[in-house]
C-alpha cells in the first residue's frame, strides 16, 4: 500500500516558477492549479517569506503581478561561468525539464515552458544535447536525453532508456 505525498500549495508554486522560467500571473497558477487566487496570493507570500528567512541563491521576484523565481543579484555571472557548452539559464531549465521527465512531447514541454522553449529545442538539438523524433500517431515530437548530455553532465542513462533506443 503506497502512501500518497502531500505536496504544499507553495512548493507547486515554486515547481511552476522554476519550469516556467518567465515571469508567470497568479492568474496563471491559479489556472494550472485549479485554486482562486487568494489562496495563490497567500501561498506565494508564504514562498517568499520562506525564501527571505534562508541564506539561499535564489528569490521569488515580483513585477506587476507576475512572479518569477531567479538567482540572486550577484550570482549571475558565477552561474553564467559554470554553465557547459554556453547555454542560457532558460535553456538549461528547458534541458532540466526534459532531463526530469526523462522523455517528454515537445507540444507537453512548451506547455510547461512557454513558447521560448521552441528556440531552446531548437538549440539543444543544434549542440546535440537533446534528440528530437517525430511522434508515429500524431503531428509533434519525441525529445529524449543524448549521449552527448549524459558525457557533459556526467550522468549515467537509465537502463529503460538505453534499451528504448535501441528498440527505436
Amino acid at each position: 500500500m503506497s502512501e500518497s505525498i502531500q505536496i504544499s500549495l507553495p512548493a507547486k508554486i515554486e515547481a511552476i516558477l522554476y519550469l516556467k522560467g518567465r515571469p508567470t500571473s497568479s492568474k496563471e497558477m491559479a489556472e494550472l492549479l485549479q485554486k482562486d487566487i487568494g489562496e495563490i496570493e497567500k501561498a506565494l507570500w508564504e514562498l517568499k517569506a520562506g525564501y527571505a528567512q534562508r541564506d539561499t541563491s535564489l528569490e521569488i521576484n515580483e513585477n506587476k503581478s507576475f512572479y518569477s523565481l531567479e538567482l540572486r543579484q550577484g550570482l549571475g555571472e558565477l552561474v553564467q561561468d559554470l554553465l557547459p557548452a554556453d547555454l542560457s539559464i532558460a535553456t538549461l531549465r528547458t534541458l532540466a525539464t526534459v532531463a526530469l521527465k526523462k522523455k517528454i512531447l515537445q507540444s507537453e514541454l512548451v506547455d510547461l515552458r512557454g513558447s521560448g522553449a521552441y528556440d531552446h529545442i531548437k538549440e539543444l538539438v543544434d549542440k546535440n544535447f537533446v534528440e528530437r523524433r517525430r511522434q508515429k500517431d500524431g503531428r509533434s515530437f519525441w525529445l529524449t536525453l543524448s549521449e552527448k548530455f549524459h558525457q557533459t553532465f556526467s550522468v549515467l542513462p537509465e537502463p529503460d532508456q538505453a534499451e528504448d533506443k535501441k528498440a527505436a
